[in-house]
């Protein structure tokens, strides 16, 4: 594995590239992309995220996939002035920008998300905060090589304060994409502790788990290995490494949970990225060093090679005993009688 210094992207970005040896008819690049998100500005995160897709192309990377919120922010440190019982005028002033930085899905900047993965000929999986009226949700968002929307994942569970801010995804966003260089699909960050959640994607075949996240603590890594085991699948997990400098300064943007402010240059999220194998070997990363492209071959034979030990919907289910149902239908609040076929209503 090398580490190899590359310029014209944001800071010190670093190519960490695993090529393998397997016949190339079955295996597909893949990179994971370990970056910040310019907070507040997402023109300037889009532009940010043309240079590194283009540079994880450079490679011949098929697929990329992003971190968890990388379109819109992760609010770390943030509590949006709540208390039970109270929000402060200061803190709906933060939900007003973070709402403004958001992003509708379908959207201009969906729009040109597309564009970016049919320049490139990549597929694309892209985390980034939704606006649906003035609700939000943490997202992803799957683009094809020839430059066409997919679909999305809403974020079943958010975890903790993130449940203030973010509104929860149904069991309809649970997508599963059957594309030519395999089964496609992702969950985000704490929800990939859910075993029912994960089970219903091994349903559906998934052989490239995509698993953006905001969680740089070691212990993710034995999460993210159980998973490869598990679902006898590839996994691929991108998370961001930032620094206090980041964000906005004070007192636009203040750190709580600390005992002090953190200085510019503090790691307030180390990165961790990943790629681990269906049995469970790590092809690359995981990178705690600076933003990064982390890079590897994937075997696809790997799948079948794994899925002989250990298929965990087929020969080693046991249904008669134990089993799952799926409530896949939208969930929506309000159902108008006189709703006509284009979604439209009297």
């Amino acid at each position: 594995m090398a580490l190899v210094p590359t310029a014209g992207t944001d800071g010190a970005v670093f190519t960490e590239v695993d090529m393998g040896s397997s016949d190339s008819g079955s295996t597909v690049r893949a990179t994971v992309v370990q970056a910040a998100t310019i907070f507040y500005d997402t023109p300037a995160t889009l532009d940010k995220a043309e240079r590194l897709l283009a540079e994880a192309a450079s490679f011949g990377s098929q697929l990329v996939v992003f971190p968890e919120a990388f379109i819109g922010g992760y609010p770390r440190g943030s509590n949006f002035g709540v208390t039970i019982g109270n929000r402060t005028l200061k803190g709906k002033e933060d939900f007003r920008k973070y709402h403004a930085a958001a992003v509708n899905v379908p959207g201009p900047e969906v729009d040109r998300l597309a564009a970016m993965a049919g320049k490139y000929k990549v597929f694309l999986v892209m985390g980034v905060i939704e606006r649906d009226g003035y609700t939000l949700y943490c997202t992803v968002l799957f683009f094809d090589n020839q430059g066409c929307y997919l679909g999305k994942h809403r974020k079943l569970m958010p975890t903790g304060l993130e449940r203030i801010i973010w509104g929860f995804g149904d069991g309809s966003h649970i997508p599963v994409f059957d594309t030519p260089i395999g089964k496609i699909g992702a969950a985000i960050c704490w929800e990939n502790k859910m075993p029912l959640l994960r089970t219903a994607m091994y349903a559906k075949g998934i052989e490239i788990y995509c698993a953006p996240t905001a969680d740089s603590r070691d212990l993710w890594q034995a999460s993210m290995t159980h998973i490869a085991l598990e679902g006898g699948c590839f996994v691929l997990s991108a998370n961001q490494f930032c620094r206090r400098k980041d964000y906005p300064a004070p007192p636009e943007y203040v750190f709580t949970g600390t005992d002090e402010e953190p200085a510019p240059e503090s790691v307030v999220c180390a990165g961790g990225s990943v790629i681990i194998s269906p049995s469970g070997a790590v092809l690359a990363g995981p990178n705690y060093d600076g933003e990064a492209l982390i890079t590897a071959d994937l075997d696809l034979g790997d799948i079948a090679r794994a899925k002989f030990d250990f298929d965990v919907v087929g020969h080693y289910a046991r249904p008669e005993v134990l089993s799952l149902i799926v409530r896949d239908d939208p969930a929506t609040p309000v159902s108008f009688t006189s709703e006509r076929s284009d979604g439209s209503h009297k």
